[in-house]
């Protein structure tokens, strides 16, 4: 699973040819979620309200590069470090 970035203990990673809708995957300690990048919505999982704050909160000006990295990760190719 590539890691797609790390930041304050926070990582997030993405599959190669994982299912549908597209999202990526947020790791913080124990705690795991899947994050919809069409909205940033948490489908499955759940994160401290802070940390899912700051996830948002980076991820939303990089919801094209996200996009971008879903088509990546669902040919196989390598993902951008973001």
């Amino acid at each position: 699973m590539p890691l797609i970035a790390e930041f304050d203990g926070i990582k997030v990673l993405m599959y190669y040819r994982d299912h549908d809708p597209p999202h990526f995957h947020v790791e913080y300690g124990e705690e795991e979620a899947l994050l919809r990048i069409a909205d940033m919505q948490v489908i499955a999982g759940q994160l401290p309200a802070r940390v899912l704050r700051q996830v948002v909160g980076w991820a939303q000006p990089r919801q094209a590069a996200l996009a971008l990295n879903w088509v990546k990760c669902r040919s196989h190719a390598v993902p951008d470090r973001l």
